[in-house]
């Protein structure tokens, strides 16, 4: 209580080849970006058949939580719902419609807070309702949402991180032998931003890198007491979109890596902490072009897991979800964190995560203090 049913929130992707134009129309809208430049972007998706495997490590990741659900004896109904692509927030919104639902919790696929990571999808949701007929001044009028906070310093996330990190040092160990394993650079890598969203995130407590930060200092420290031997860490980035002229978070992971190569480094790690699931940004960013970078450096590389459906994340999800229900019904409780940054609000302040540093979008967002904040 107070919840009828989990809504699993997450990005989408193209399942056939005719989906990819459609799809990045969708993630590119009102941006006048020509179909011809779409088609370019589009061969990313392309080399792996036109499919994205975001929609079915989603279906993985809504039978996990299932799953852990009814392990625990919860009866909580998980739907599952997309921003870009099918099944589109609209259908999620209707499926809960017509199973009765009051009040549902959403559970975003990105644990980070800003404005692609959390606001975003608070907008399209109201933006949703709205379209639906169903959008009052004070939120919904059919069901109403929560959110759950984001979960990058929850105990589960770091756990199912440290985990898969230390899988990737056995791994390169295995691969290329124990020596150069030992004495691998741990490179964290997430999605980059651009600047100026980096600087609006900062209303949410912390920018979205020192979210970033904060984590990748607590899974290497445990990741050294692991493997028993010091693991030095940086973080990059990867996706970078838009004009050059528009400056983004840096460095990018394949001048970092030929950073590294210069410096001596002679072989890595690469862990995708920016992301819970091997979707396209893994799979071509850095399955495809950081590890062909770091072959051509003479690096001995390996790309660590993400945390998928690894047990510590999604039992550390349910978790997530019973402490929101919790705050819901105006109960005392604890709220887990590791790292120095506090529990983020479930309830987003005013003008909280915006696309650009004090620019107001205009367009509602719920899970907060005032809808139109």
């Amino acid at each position: 209580m107070p919840y009828d049913a989990l809504l699993l929130y997450s990005f989408g992707g193209p399942n056939k080849p005719e989906d990819v134009v459609p799809f990045l129309r969708n993630v590119t809208a009102g941006k006048g970006i020509p179909d011809s430049r779409l088609e370019e972007v589009g061969e990313h998706y392309y080399g792996f058949g036109g499919k994205s495997p975001i929609n079915e490590q989603n279906l993985a990741l809504q039978a996990a939580l299932e799953g852990e659900l009814a392990a625990r004896g919860i009866d909580l109904p998980v739907v599952w719902g997309n921003r870009n692509w099918e099944p589109y927030t609209r259908d999620a919104v209707e499926q809960l419609k017509e199973m009765g639902v009051q009040r549902a919790v959403a559970l975003v696929t990105s644990a980070y807070s800003s404005y692609s990571g959390c606001r975003q999808y608070r907008e399209d949701l109201a933006v949703t309702l709205d379209g639906l007929g169903d959008l009052g001044p004070e939120g919904s009028r059919s069901v109403q949402f929560d959110k759950v906070r984001s979960y990058f310093n929850h105990p589960g996330f770091a756990q199912a991180n440290i985990d898969a990190v230390v899988d990737g040092y056995r791994a390169l160990a295995e691969k290329d032998g124990a020596e150069l394993a030992a004495e691998a650079r741990l490179v964290f890598v997430t999605h980059s931003i651009p600047d100026t969203m980096e600087a609006a995130s900062a209303v949410s407590g912390a920018t979205y890198s020192q979210q970033h930060l904060d984590l990748a200092a607590v899974v290497a420290a445990e990741v050294s007491t692991v493997l028993g031997h010091p693991v030095e860490w940086t973080l990059a980035y990867c996706s970078r979109s838009g004009p050059p002229s528009q400056p983004w978070l840096e460095p990018d992971v394949n001048d970092h890596l030929g950073e590294l190569a210069e410096s001596g480094v002679r072989s890595v790690v690469i862990s995708p902490i920016g992301f819970i699931s091997d979707h396209m940004e893994v799979a071509y960013d850095l399955d495809t072009e950081a590890i062909a970078t770091a072959a051509e450096l003479g690096l001995a590389a390996v790309r660590a897991g993400t945390v998928s459906t690894r047990a510590p994340f999604v039992s550390g999800l349910v978790d997530l979800v019973l402490e929101r229900a919790a705050l819901a019904r105006g109960d005392e409780i604890v709220q887990q964190t590791v790292g120095t940054l506090p529990a983020y609000r479930s309830v987003c302040r005013p003008g909280c995560c915006r696309r650009r540093d004090g620019e107001d979008s205009g367009v509602p967002a719920l899970c907060s203090e005032a809808l139109n904040s």
